[in-house]
């Protein structure tokens, strides 16, 4: 049974205590994201050196091709793709529906085996692991935040947030102490004995992502994470990934369909029609966010959005210079 360390937690005295509210605000959460001493807690170390491969590797596909049998079809979902993501980026995939994001991001966790091509998690190739194998290798290094959060409908929300470390070979108290650790960071402290289905769904992602972190991951997922929640909610919750990447040196990687949390990004990675097309880092990223009108941004974002199967014939990655006036590295 794996069983790890709980770090310690500095207790404050009442004086040091913040007051207690339901839920924090936009602006409690622009504050340092601890009310205690998160130095003791492996959530914002640096990871181990034998936990990443060469030059920083956290995640990487080299030629990798992926395909579904439906019926007596295969269809060719990823193809040829490769990708590289480094210790401590803020890595953002997009792309239109159908691309092929969500199945890049579950090959690149094992959850989908590839046809052909190889997938490495960390150091360690996930293609050759078996489920089980590859199941706990995630548990104690990835923290997955989904576009709808899966509860144990009959456990209260610390319960639920508390549930990996049980699985993990934790004692009740010992996971209970971490699961308060983890929403007190988010700023839901208050909602830990209410049923997650009395949470609005801003606040169900909060829990979510205090859920994934308890297993202090070196690498936090998220799959379309502001999908279901309002523009006040997804900005919250983007701010939290972002300290985390930023102040806690959390490699994030995340697909979404709205480009305007590209700000939130360190490298930004389009997949078209199963293919790696373009990839952004740095001003280059700036400068395709100054383009960005709106929400969900405007004609020109649209038009790259909705490229899907015309991307070869409109010009592959000129496509985005035409709109924007920005080219990929």
């Amino acid at each position: 049974m794996i069983k790890s360390k709980v770090p310690s937690i500095k207790l404050l005295n009442e004086q040091e205590l913040p007051v207690k509210k339901q839920e924090a605000t936009m602006a409690e959460l622009q504050e340092p994201l601890v009310h205690f001493d998160i130095s003791k807690l492996k959530v914002g170390k640096k990871a181990e050196p034998g936990d990443v491969g060469q030059n920083g590797i956290v995640m990487q596909l080299t030629d990798v091709n992926k395909y579904f049998r439906v019926g007596d079809q295969d269809i060719h979902i990823l193809k040829d793709v490769n990708a590289t993501i480094k210790e401590m980026e803020f890595c953002i995939i997009f792309g239109p529906s159908g691309s092929g994001k969500s199945t890049m991001l579950h090959t690149l966790l094992g959850l989908e085996p590839p046809t052909s091509g190889n997938v490495f998690l960390m150091r360690s190739d996930m293609a050759q692991m078996d489920a089980d194998t590859a199941a706990v290798f995630r548990t104690t290094r990835i923290g997955m935040v989904y576009q709808q959060p899966n509860w144990v409908k009959s456990l209260t929300v610390i319960e639920n947030v508390a549930f990996p470390m049980y699985l993990l070979g934790y004692l009740p108290h010992e996971a209970r102490d971490k699961a308060e650790a983890m929403l007190e960071l988010v700023g839901m402290s208050e909602w830990g004995e209410h049923m997650p289905s009395e949470l609005s769904a801003g606040q169900q992602q909060r829990i979510s992502l205090a859920r994934a972190l308890i297993n202090d991951p070196l690498v936090i997922v998220a799959d379309e994470p502001t999908g279901n929640l309002d523009t006040q909610s997804g900005e919250e919750l983007m701010y939290l990934l972002s300290r985390l990447n930023k102040d806690h040196r959390r490699t994030v990687v995340m697909v979404t369909h709205d480009l305007e949390y590209l700000k939130y990004a360190t490298r930004v990675v389009r997949l078209v029609d199963g293919r790696v097309v373009d990839e952004y880092s740095g001003k280059k990223i700036e400068e395709l966010r100054g383009k960005i009108v709106g929400k969900r941004g405007g004609a020109g974002i649209q038009e790259l959005e909705m490229a899907g199967d015309k991307h070869h014939a409109i010009g592959g990655g000129e496509t985005i210079t035409k709109v924007f006036g920005v080219k990929a590295k």
